[in-house]
């Protein structure tokens, strides 16, 4: 969903994050994380490197700042893949921010998936579920939501989502 919006609403920019965890198979240093390891991270917590930070499942994300703020100083909104305790960081920090909720159309489709991945220990997936509980309960604290029950209509709901807000009733929060 994301892909589309970025290759389709030409103001969108990504913010690559930084995490902890190991690389998946295919996944590239900087493009589609930033992998540090756990001390550095740290450190870069230390400098004020980070918008948000959170550890989810055993493992810390974060958002470098710097980045956010280029991207948004040539003129670009920006699109950060986070989860909610990094929302709530983003949403502390620039309250101005546009917050939008994506989720299964399930909690049992959301275990069907992350059990499709074939990536996590099955306690992986219960410590998964158990965040997904929480993050269902505290969607209303979110501007917008998209159901991503199929792949394709997500897409397009996420891209009519993101013109409506770069360019129209929400674009003065962006």
């Amino acid at each position: 969903m994301i892909r589309q919006a970025l290759d389709t609403v030409p103001q969108l920019a990504y913010s690559v994050s930084a995490t902890t965890r190991e690389p998946r198979p295919g996944e590239v240093n900087g493009q589609h994380y930033i992998f540090l390891s756990r001390e550095e991270f740290e450190r870069w917590i230390e400098a004020g490197y980070f918008l948000e930070w959170a550890e989810y499942s055993g493992n810390l994300y974060g958002t470098p700042e710097h980045r956010v703020e280029e991207l948004m100083d040539s003129g670009l909104s920006v699109i950060l893949e986070i989860e909610l305790q990094g929302a709530r960081k983003v949403r502390e920090k620039r309250p101005d921010a546009v917050m939008v909720f994506v989720r299964a159309p399930s909690l049992e489709e959301t275990r069907r998936r992350l059990e499709g991945r074939a990536t996590e220990t099955s306690d992986a997936v219960e410590s998964r579920m158990t965040t997904a509980l929480k993050e269902v309960a505290a969607r209303e604290e979110f501007d917008h939501e998209v159901i991503n029950a199929d792949r394709d209509r997500a897409g397009e709901d996420m891209i009519e989502l993101m013109r409506k807000i770069v360019g129209g009733e929400d674009a003065e929060r962006t």
